[in-house]
């Protein structure tokens, strides 16, 4: 875990796990003084994936404009500052120019129904 004051802490909801669309992706930004946070939850095949909302390319937040997180098709995340791809299940890029790189895990976990910082 970083030191990011801003950053959900352990055990603190992010949000009820229905209100995001399965297959489905929503963005979330947290605020603490001067810094702050912004991470994204996937839902894809029953399963839930959260990263920091960060290119590991070029550092922007991935959803950009269109606030996109996922592809037409919801099978891999979409990068929209320059349409890199990335697995959802674990972040791995597998197209474009962030070759070799990963979004960075946000851990998080479900309980009673509400997805929650890890």
């Amino acid at each position: 875990m970083d030191d990011n004051p801003a950053r959900p802490a352990p055990g603190q909801a992010i949000c009820a796990l229905a209100d995001i669309p399965e297959p489905g992706a929503a963005g979330f930004r947290y605020r603490e003084g001067e810094a702050m946070f912004a991470g994204f939850v996937v839902r894809k095949d029953g399963g839930v994936f959260a990263y920091v909302d960060s290119c590991p390319h070029a550092g922007w937040p991935l959803a950009g404009i269109s606030g996109r997180f996922l592809t037409r098709e919801n099978d891999l995340i979409l990068c929209g500052g320059h349409a890199a791809l990335f697995r959802i299940a674990d972040g791995a890029c597998v197209a474009g120019p962030c070759g070799g790189k990963s979004l960075t895990v946000w851990p998080v976990r479900v309980e009673d129904g509400q997805v929650v910082a890890a």
